[in-house]
């Protein structure tokens, strides 16, 4: 996806926070990501490409299309971040692929139930508070329910039977005041209970009564002069106020859900779908339908969730809508809410239905203000130019040479007023010699369109040459001789009054410098001289390099080539150690490039072998034999 595809979409991006996922042609997932400001975030990806990752920078040019699930919290999209980063695997997310889950925080189902922080979710009962993303908040609450309700934190079976039999003794947690020994029947079963449903109370956000408690209790501390406990009930107190005790994009009260709502208009009919899997969405998709005038919602509705729940493969058993349906799914259950968790989850879906309608709508209304500029300068383009259709192909040619030397043209395309640079073509001038604009004219036009016509190809509405009378009746020869002069435009721009002139008219068509005709025709000439002036420069600046180098004695053509090819110039190639130009061309090319720029040619060193002389051989031989006094008698 190029910077140009995304600004074309830009504008129709939420500033709430969210989730976005990158997706290639294949429709697989190549990148999740969250975002607090989801418009300012995806938009950084096309900012400073310096700044970026290499990585990212790939993922981004193979991506073809952005999605986004909008969601009410920061935390909310972080989880769901991570929960869709499980599910999917997508190739470019390095975080959280194996990572742990978000920790929660349950109370468990036993007699005497315990409070504690765990990262498993198991279907027993036990009721699980959370997830929570940050895990200095959850410290805090855990730390704030231990100090204020003194429950258990052993995992002892405390049925009636064994306490009774007074299998247990008091432990240290007893003596240190942090539990009142339920094991040993010290409090009773009813007590504790009470503060177990104060605990659930407080991860269920209901604080209005904890937090007169401790506001109570901090006062009466402060009177007391013992400001530290006070302080420490302080803190207590703002984690309390700051503290948000569960998220609807996961939560482990719902289970398995399908969540779907619906939005329509006269033409289109609109369905947000959330898959929920134990409790945290994993798949969001937004489908539209053509529907006909006498399309009941509740049909719609109903055909979308069929289509859904085939493609996702879904056996929910519970189905939350907007209205009213009949029950066409055997062991399934619909249900409309009014309030609750579940409620949150439908007003999510619609709330992402609705951004993405907007989406919709704003690109539609852009595309149609983008047509009908367009179609207006293509009116107004028609008319000035006494066209019978509409130029919404335009082709401009022009020539380029210096003094008749390296002779070359260029045709530059236009769609609908705007350039269409894969269109665009270059060409060598062949048949002619010298400089002769009205021949190199006629022979680019020619071979332009007969190579239009071999390969049954579209010609254009209009064709402009760059030039005056001479110029455009050069070109006028090759569409008659192609028997194509009758079925398009040609004009001729002069460049001294910016005149336009017609074939077989010999009084020219002076626009208003303010025309739209005259800045698109103007723009194409102007683009096909630069596209001819840049093409030239480079055929001269290698045919120049390519003679230098031909000019030195003992180098051919391909050798300057390979040169050419290596060092980009004659300067650079100077430049160059000799190890590097003998690494391209040899040895003995090198030393001939070398000897023709007077640059010092070192010689490699050659090893000598060296041979014994008679005089050595003698002295060799000397300290071989043995002296006479070693000699045995």
């Amino acid at each position: 996806m190029t910077k140009d595809d995304y600004n074309k979409i830009a504008p129709t991006f939420p500033i709430q926070p969210g989730v976005y996922r990158f997706i290639d042609k294949e429709d697989v997932i190549l990148y999740i990501g969250k975002a607090k400001h989801l418009k300012k975030r995806v938009a950084s990806y096309f900012g400073n490409r310096k700044d970026m990752r290499n990585k990212t920078r790939i993922m981004v040019r193979n991506a073809v299309r952005i999605e986004y699930t909008i969601v009410d919290t920061e935390q909310d999209a972080l989880l769901l971040e991570a929960t869709l980063i499980q599910k999917h695997q997508p190739r470019y997310n390095v975080m959280l692929k194996s990572g742990k889950p978000y920790p929660y925080i349950c109370i468990k189902k036993e007699r005497f139930p315990r409070v504690f922080i765990t990262r498993q979710v198991h279907k027993d009962g036990s009721k699980y508070f959370g997830p929570y993303v940050s895990r200095h908040r959850m410290n805090t609450i855990v730390d704030l329910i231990k100090n204020m309700f003194q429950l258990r934190t052993c995992n002892l079976n405390l049925s009636e039977k064994n306490i009774l039999a007074q299998k247990f003794k008091p432990c240290l947690e007893f003596h240190i005041k942090n539990c009142l020994a339920p094991c040993v029947a010290l409090e009773e079963e009813a007590a504790y209970n009470a503060k177990v449903d104060q605990v659930a109370n407080i991860l269920k956000g209901h604080f209005v009564s904890v937090k007169r408690y401790l506001k109570e209790e901090m006062q009466k501390h402060a009177e007391d002069m013992k400001f530290e406990r006070a302080q420490e009930i302080k803190v207590q107190y703002d984690a309390l106020d700051n503290y948000q005790g569960k998220s609807t994009v996961v939560n482990p009260n719902i289970k398995d859900v399908d969540v779907f709502s619906l939005e329509q208009d006269d033409e289109l009919a609109y369905f947000n779908y959330l898959k929920v899997v134990d409790g945290a969405i994993i798949n969001t998709f937004t489908m539209e339908l053509d529907k006909n005038l006498d399309d009941d919602q509740r049909d719609l509705l109903v055909f979308a969730i069929q289509t859904l729940r085939e493609k996702y493969q879904s056996i929910a058993p519970e189905l939350i809508v907007p209205i009213d349906i009949p029950d066409v799914w055997e062991g399934t259950t619909i249900t409309i809410p009014k309030i609750g968790d579940k409620k949150k989850l439908l007003e999510l879906s619609e709330k992402n239905l609705a951004y993405y309608v907007l989406q919709k709508r704003k690109q539609a209304i852009s595309r149609a203000s983008k047509k009908s500029t367009s179609e207006k300068v293509m009116e107004i383009m028609k008319k000035d130019l006494q066209m019978s259709v509409l130029p919404l192909h335009i082709e401009c040619f022009d020539n380029s040479n210096l003094q008749g030397t390296h002779p070359v043209a260029a045709m530059v395309c236009f769609k609908h007023g705007k350039p269409s640079k894969r269109h665009y073509r270059h060409y060598h001038i062949k048949t002619v010699e010298g400089p002769d604009d009205f021949a190199s004219m006629e022979e680019i036009v020619y071979r332009r369109y007969k190579r239009v016509l071999e390969s049954h190809q579209t010609l254009p509405q209009l064709i402009v040459i760059d030039g005056g009378k001479g110029q455009l009746s050069a070109a006028v020869k090759s569409l008659k001789a192609l028997s194509i002069y009758n079925r398009v435009t040609i004009i001729g721009i002069a460049k001294r009054l910016e005149e336009i002139y017609f074939p077989e008219d010999s009084v020219p068509l002076l626009l208003s410098k303010k025309s739209p005709t005259l800045k698109i025709i103007q723009q194409a000439r102007n683009e096909a001289h630069r596209f001819a002036i840049e093409f030239h420069r480079l055929i001269r600046s290698k045919k120049y390099v390519s003679t230098q180098l031909t000019e030195i004695q003992g180098i051919g053509k391909k050798t300057a080539e390979k040169l050419l090819q290596e060092f980009a110039s004659v300067e650079k190639m100077k430049t160059a150690t000799q190890e590097e130009l003998e690494r391209v061309v040899g040895k003995a090319a090198t030393k001939k490039v070398f000897a023709h720029y007077d640059l010092p040619y070192k010689e490699a060193e050659k090893k000598a072998k060296k041979t014994p002389s008679s005089s050595n051989a003698l002295e060799v031989q000397n300290k071989l034999e043995p002296k006479e006094e070693d000699k045995s008698p």
